[in-house]
């Protein structure tokens, strides 16, 4: 009898963390997101996006200044200063004559527009970096976002396990109680409940650690009994062709589009330093009343003049060779960019293909075999036909494959995060 009571006493020490940790998860309001919730929240506060996007809207403004014409420039010269008395009389203001002139630079070939255009390229440029980064940094999220609902699905597979144990203990120790079991393997039957609440533990540790990681990316302070994420956990044999991944690859991979605008921000800023050579002319006028020698009579005069550079020795020779040879150095690192597309398509393509062999093969056949094994055995042995380690090397190799499935599934999920990266934008949700 002392050892019924014993036996009970620890089997409600063991369940009585379980119990709690369940009625207090159940009890605590909490809140679920969505992967697309969790995505939008991720884009609102991280701040490595957000001082991203200030640097495009500062090569927004940057187009603004470049778009500018040149200021004129204003001039005031004073003239007629006496230095020596005239007939005894000293007055050395009063023949002072002041010239206001204007005068303003002329820009030829176009280099208004030009700069113009390499401002635009730029920015460009800049937002397609800002989403080839966006997109390092949502794959990171996309693993954190999957090892969340992998842990909770390894979590609920160690629950049932432990559940169904815990009720082959009470038929077993009803068992015991007629007579009809051993005391022996009751208490190895006992002992083996510590693997399911190891496996229970283990799987709880994981999930909680998983989802400080994600709150950890999102920014977020809720406690974790308030924080819960939700999607399927799941996968699907319908994998596109190779070739279509390829080409939606082509279409939308930020760095190749980076690679693509380099080329033509290079092209730009060459034909500007062509602009560049050549001369601008500044054009002046003036007004001043005073007599002219040519006529006396004329005292408000005017005058015009215009300079210009003679460009004998530079003409912007080593700017014009420095942006043709950045020009062809990005077309060598687009065809660079672009072998490196097709390696990272082709590698995720082949991974998501054998996690979806592995797990038809699970799902269709290996599952059921494991099961209908453990419930065969299970029956088997409660009649007496095999041994007490016969059954409990079914049910291992039962838990054991399921395990496996359920890792097998976060690999597809992994793999599809690999994929989505690869092209650039989700094409496997």
């Amino acid at each position: 009898m002392s050892t019924l009571r014993s036996r009970w006493a620890i089997s409600v020490s063991i369940a009585a963390p379980l119990l709690w940790t369940l009625g207090a998860a159940a009890q605590a309001p909490s809140t679920t997101f969505t992967w697309e919730q969790i995505k939008d929240k991720f884009e609102s506060v991280n701040p490595t996006l957000i001082a991203a996007r200030a640097n495009i809207d500062e090569d927004r403004m940057a187009e603004i200044t470049a778009y500018l014409r040149p200021n004129p420039s204003f001039s005031l010269s004073a003239d007629g200063l006496q230095l020596t008395p005239n007939d005894g009389i000293y007055r050395p203001l009063s023949g002072i004559v002041f010239t206001p002139g204007i005068s303003y630079l002329h820009e030829r070939q176009h280099k208004r527009e030009l700069r113009l255009e390499t401002a635009k390229d730029t920015t460009s440029v800049a937002e397609s970096s800002y989403l080839d980064q966006r997109r390092g940094l949502l794959y990171n999220l996309r693993n954190a976002f999957v090892q969340v609902l992998q842990a909770k699905a390894v979590l609920g597979n160690a629950t049932e396990n432990l559940t169904y144990w815990d009720r082959e203990l009470g038929i077993n120790r009803n068992r015991n109680k007629a007579g009809d079991l051993a005391t022996l393997d009751l208490n190895r039957l006992e002992l083996q409940r510590i693997q399911f609440e190891t496996d229970y533990q283990t799987a709880l540790l994981n999930m909680k650690t998983s989802k400080i990681q994600i709150q950890q990316l999102i920014l977020d302070r809720t406690p974790l009994e308030g924080f819960d994420l939700s999607g399927p956990y799941d996968y699907t044999d319908e994998l596109r062709p190779l070739e279509e991944f390829r080409n939606m690859a082509l279409e939308a991979r930020p760095d190749l589009q980076v690679a693509i605008k380099n080329i033509e921000l290079a092209r730009a800023n060459h034909k500007l330093a062509i602009a560049n050579g050549s001369t601008d002319p500044t054009f002046s006028a003036w007004y001043s009343r005073n007599a002219s020698f040519a006529n006396p009579f004329a005292n408000n005069t005017i005058g015009a003049s215009v300079s210009f550079d003679l460009r004998i020795f530079d003409r912007n020779q080593g700017e014009k060779a420095r942006t043709q040879l950045v020009t062809s150095q990005n077309q060598h690192l687009r065809d660079a960019t672009q072998a490196q597309v097709f390696n990272d398509v082709d590698s995720a393509y082949v991974t998501i293909q054998q996690a979806v062999n592995l797990l038809g093969r699970y799902k269709s056949y290996y599952l059921p075999l494991a099961g209908d094994v453990r419930d065969k055995e299970q029956d088997a042995y409660m009649h007496g036909g095999v041994t007490l380690l016969d059954y409990l090397d079914a049910e291992k190799t039962y838990r054991d494959t399921r395990l496996a499935y359920l890792n097998f599934i976060g690999s597809y999920l992994t793999a599809a995060a690999q994929m989505n990266q690869a092209v650039g934008r989700e094409v496997i949700p």
